[in-house]
């Protein structure tokens, strides 16, 4: 007998999901993804919340998974203009190997094209991180090009790809395949 999913939606991140976003954003393994230093202050992270909760160029998410924190998911660098913006993704250790991503992918998919009308979406992920690579491609990202040498972690430089998915494909589809 399998067992059942769990209920998972996207929420508008709130000042209460900060200490839980403030332990993800320092967890060395999780930032390592990021190509960001796994160093960021709760009272730092507060200033930033307060300095962008009205910027209309990010939609920031918190992955609820049964009511607890599962997640972040982020729309950042939108551009009116262009209609498009950097996807990102954190999924809570505790809550990997869930499908929780391929979901949360989709969810925000669904609203980047569906309610703010963007065009493409698109990621940056390393090269290295197959099971990634494989997650955003079930989900309808496909690699537009190599980024050699895009960031530096662990002492060395890391190749990247960066992926995207337009609207066009992202409506006529669903995590499992076509409409």
């Amino acid at each position: 007998m399998s067992t059942p999913t769990p209920v998972m939606r996207l929420r508008a991140l709130e000042r209460e999901d900060l200490p839980f976003v403030h332990g993800l954003s320092n967890d060395s393994g999780i930032m390592s993804y990021w190509f960001e230093e796994p160093y960021e202050s709760l009272v730092e992270l507060q200033e930033i919340f307060a300095r962008h909760v009205h910027d209309n160029r990010e939609r920031r998410f918190t992955i609820d998974c049964a009511g607890e924190r599962a997640g972040l998911v982020e729309l950042v660098e939108i551009d009116y203009i262009h209609r498009n913006a950097e996807f990102q993704i954190i999924v809570a250790p505790a809550f990997q190997g869930r499908g929780l991503a391929a979901r949360a992918t989709a969810a925000a998919l669904d609203y980047a094209f569906g309610v703010l009308n963007l065009h493409k979406v698109y990621l940056v992920v390393d090269v290295d991180n197959a099971r990634a690579v494989r997650a955003y491609e079930r989900t309808g990202f496909v690699v537009e090009g190599e980024l050699r040498e895009e960031y530096f972690a662990s002492g060395r430089y890391h190749d990247a790809y960066r992926m995207a998915v337009l609207q066009r494909e992202h409506l006529g589809r669903t995590v499992d395949g076509p409409r």
